[in-house]
């Protein structure tokens, strides 16, 4: 894969993540049949791109791998579910961009977990996200629609974030496919009790939506991250799918008339700027200090 490949396999990925939503409006089912329906379809997937991939290696896996691994399954259900119920309570861009708060809830979460020292552009990070997500409220009452979806939106991105801390801790030792590969086993097996009842009636259009969450926007647009970072730097990747908002409520906006207010445009852009800005600065702040200790010549 060439550098120009591999970024547009960013970019194709970042736009099957931003049609998550989408996908889950059009599927007229419940969000625990979305969420089982899109684990057991991104199994496949990931089963299938496991099974072609040559350079796919499996890591034979400790109790505390499988610990974490249930664990990570446990916290990616529950992201999902809440944020499927956003979408269907509020829509699609205001559950995108509730959710785009979770790079925040990660800095405050690795500074209190990891007792690591939160940089400036982190603190200025949190600041303009929480300006956004005020932003993007279009009221504060508790008993609007809008509003619960977005509290739903963003208890979705909380738990994405411990997700991602949860990760950190395995990451290297586990390769991904292979963690996501059993993160979406367990997904499906906590939301087959509560998806079962309601299986059998889910029409056949709706299981097309649902295995396009599953293969697309999950297997594959997994895929496609997991083999662009061996071309592309991550700095670069963060930037890319800082994007997905941007697909997400571009699409809803044509296919379902969800037109933006001026607001919400507003706090979406803050929160997008904030995000691209903090990785950009994250990523010179990592290459000064490994000058800094690279040995002189």
């Amino acid at each position: 894969m060439t550098p120009r490949t591999a970024l547009g396999a960013l970019h194709i990925g970042a736009l099957m993540f931003g049609l998550t939503g989408v996908f889950g409006k059009l599927a007229a089912a419940s969000p625990a049949i979305i969420v089982f329906g899109r684990a057991a379809f991104a199994v496949l997937a990931l089963a299938c791109f496991a099974r072609l991939a040559s350079n796919t290696r499996w890591q034979p896996l400790t109790r505390g791998d499988c610990s974490r691994l249930l664990l990570s399954g446990l916290l990616l259900a529950g992201h999902w579910v809440s944020f499927f119920i956003a979408v269907k309570v509020a829509g699609v861009a205001i559950a995108t961009l509730g959710f785009a708060s979770f790079p925040a809830f990660t800095v405050i979460l690795e500074g209190l977990i990891f007792r690591e020292r939160i940089r400036l552009n982190e603190m200025v990070l949190v600041l303009l996200v929480s300006i956004g997500l005020v932003l993007v409220t279009p009221d504060f009452d508790l008993a609007s629609e809008a509003t619960t979806g977005l509290l739903w939106a963003v208890a979705s991105g909380l738990l994405f974030a411990l997700l991602s801390l949860n990760n950190r801790v395995s990451s290297g030792r586990i390769p991904a496919v292979q963690a996501a590969l059993c993160q979406n086993l367990v997904v499906a097996a906590c939301l087959l009790p509560m998806a079962a009842p309601g299986l059998g009636e889910v029409r056949a259009l709706d299981w097309l939506w649902l295995a396009l969450l599953g293969v697309f926007c999950t297997g594959l647009a997994h895929s496609l991250f997991v083999a662009s970072l061996a071309v592309i730097k991550a700095r670069t990747a963060a930037v890319v799918f800082a994007l997905e908002p941007v697909y997400g409520i571009s699409v809803a906006w044509l296919l379902f008339g969800e037109t933006p207010t001026l607001r919400m445009l507003l706090g979406g852009a803050l929160i997008i700027v904030a995000i691209v800005v903090s990785s950009q600065l994250g990523a010179a702040s990592t290459r000064k200090a490994s000058n800094e200790h690279a040995p002189s010549h």
